[in-house]
């Protein structure tokens, strides 16, 4: 692709979003307008602002690539990010907005009347979103480094810096503009892509994507190795080598011998038709059938783990702070209800598309098997299927750099909004008098944390560290809404508890496994999918310690159920707590 197209798709995009950005200064008038838009967000709008901030590069670029290396057992992820929102829906959505409170952490200071619980609910949402933001800063450097050729700090650096004039601008009233424009940029631009490659594949003899065996070459294919990789292959495999190998400089046909085999910088390998595809470590390798059928792959802890996914990935969901706030912004609880019944059938029909991509993808682009790169699938296939040099190839993959885009624009903006509002109300508050340049400085803050990772050079899989973000938001808000919302019993010891254990224990075994990689054995099935255990652990503990202390139950109990549990329309006395006290300066 040509690196000047790639680079104006991206450019067209962040210009777009700060023009919207720049639309909501004008709606932004009042802190309200800042945090929860004033609620005066109608469903359809935030229905597909909350689409386009969940659809984040997990989705756009990380479920296809998953699908591409690990096939049927990865179609849980597309089914549960969006079932997570009929939980949402069923159990949260409308006490959730009848509780007047603008951040996760108003929630817990309200039920359970406890500044210290509230203090821990703060670095909770914090954790989460900045354990979000980090893959969508690593994959804008994948895709820019992989369309323009820029190195790969661009991304992080230009990402994080459009978030930060978008939501400077305008807060929450701003970026709900943002954000719903990026939800229709992305279907448009992985749906028209999409289709046009399945009437390719149709005009092509609809080959079968799979076979009985491994992954295979359908013809000589020449790949360049852009950086160095190790491969694992099963094999001795005759290729045609120009680089290095093994340290090695080599020039003509060499037998890659069974094993493991480090590949150079810019060394090019040449395929044979129907030669087995070697896998990068750490891609498993599936074959056919394993690839085809579910749990079928012979991976240890096959049930386990697919288990543990469904449960971080359902009840998560509903942890997850950035997707919480947008349910303040509604007028009341029923149009809460009906914003999560639209953003349904969005996420649906979204995620018809990523399956297309990755079994294309199996069949005309498994290079990115060899490279290690198979989350580039998306970016890669239309030029893969069209030809480099064609221009509707071009064209295409123009549309899917703009969408990519636009998916770390819209989900890093939802997070950044919600981190900085705990950080401007729970530490910045007392130090910064105007609640408007507490939130601005706490944007910036929000931003550097995960844009310094970012920059780090971590090797990180996008879609795995999202489920695994899923893991401790299923393990920590998941437990405290739920109980806090349908059961009475639930005391500021019992939550406090349950955030520390739970939140620790899925804290701990998010930060092994991205430090030091996933282990083989039960051990490493229970570090890599945590929820299976951790959920469970988080709600155990807080109903053990909340029935132990049934004395530190709220003094106003009964009023603040009251309030989850009746509709709008009928007036109540607030009592005490009010959220908006904090913005009356």
């Amino acid at each position: 692709m040509n690196p000047t197209a790639g680079l104006l798709a991206v450019l067209l995009v962040a210009i777009s979003t700060a023009l919207l950005g720049i639309v909501g200064v004008r709606a932004a008038r009042t802190t309200s307008d800042f945090y929860v838009a004033s609620r005066t967000v109608s469903p359809w709008w935030n229905a597909s602002a909350i689409s386009g901030e969940y659809l984040s590069a997990a989705s756009f670029l990380g479920v296809a690539g998953l699908i591409l290396a690990y096939g049927a057992d990865m179609l849980w992820f597309g089914v549960g990010y969006t079932a997570g929102y009929l939980l949402l829906l069923v159990l949260v959505a409308a006490p959730l907005r009848r509780s007047g409170a603008y951040t996760l952490p108003d929630f817990a200071e309200l039920r359970l009347e406890s500044q210290v619980l509230r203090k821990v609910a703060s670095a909770g949402v914090v954790t989460i979103g900045w354990l979000y933001l980090l893959p969508q800063l690593h994959a804008a450097g994948i895709t820019l480094r992989t369309i323009t050729g820029t190195p790969a700090w661009v991304g992080p650096v230009a990402v994080a810096a459009v978030v930060l004039v978008s939501v400077l601008a305008g807060g929450m009233r701003a970026i709900t503009f943002v954000q719903a424009f990026q939800y229709w940029l992305k279907v448009t631009a992985i749906a028209i892509p999409a289709i046009v490659l399945v009437l390719v594949w149709r005009a092509d003899g609809s080959p079968e994507i799979t076979s009985e065996g491994p992954a295979t070459f359908t013809e000589t294919t020449t790949v360049e190795v852009a950086a160095p990789v190790e491969l694992e292959v099963a094999e001795p495999l005759l290729v045609h080598a120009e680089g290095t190998l093994d340290g090695d400089a080599v020039s003509g046909e060499v037998t890659l011998p069974a094993g493991g085999v480090q590949v150079g910088t810019g060394t090019e390998l040449t395929f044979a038709e129907d030669a087995p595809v070697p896998h990068a470590q750490g891609l498993r390798a599936v074959d056919g059938p394993g690839w085809t059928y579910p749990m079928s792959s012979g991976t240890p802890y096959a049930l386990y783990t697919t288990y543990s996914l469904i449960i971080a990935l359902f009840l998560g969901t509903m942890g997850l702070p950035h997707v919480l706030v947008r349910f303040y912004t509604n007028p009341d609880g029923r149009a809460a209800r009906r914003t999560t019944v639209t953003v349904l059938a969005m996420l649906g029909v979204f995620y018809l598309f990523p399956t297309i991509y990755g079994g294309l993808g199996r069949l005309y682009a498994p290079e990115l098997l060899l490279t290690g790169r198979t989350e580039a699938v998306v970016l890669l296939l239309p030029s893969a299927m069209l030809g480099a040099g064609s221009t509707a190839g071009q064209v295409l993959t123009v549309l899917v750099t703009a969408g990519a885009f636009a998916a770390f624009l819209s989900t890093a903006s939802g997070l950044t909004v919600s981190v900085a509002g705990v950080l401007s109300q729970d530490v910045l508050n007392r130090r910064i008098s105007s609640p408007v340049t507490a939130f601005r400085v706490g944007t910036v803050l929000a931003l550097l944390v995960p844009t310094l990772l970012a920059l780090g050079g971590l090797d990180l899989a996008i879609a795995d560290v999202v489920g695994l973000a899923f893991a401790v938001a299923a393990s920590t808000f998941c437990p405290l809404l739920l109980l806090g919302i349908w059961w009475r019993r639930l005391t500021d010891a019992g939550a406090m508890a349950g955030l520390v254990v739970g939140g620790g224990a899925a804290t701990a075994a998010v930060g092994a496994t991205i430090m030091l990689g996933s282990s083989t054995g039960l051990p490493g099935a229970l570090l890599a999918q945590p929820a299976a255990w951790t959920v469970p652990l988080a709600f155990i503990t807080m109903v053990v310690v909340s029935l132990l202390t049934p004395g530190r139950r709220p003094r106003g109990l009964w009023r603040t159920m009251v309030r989850l549990h009746t509709p709008e329309d009928v007036p109540l006395d607030r009592g005490p707590w009010d959220p908006e006290r904090r913005f009356r300066r």
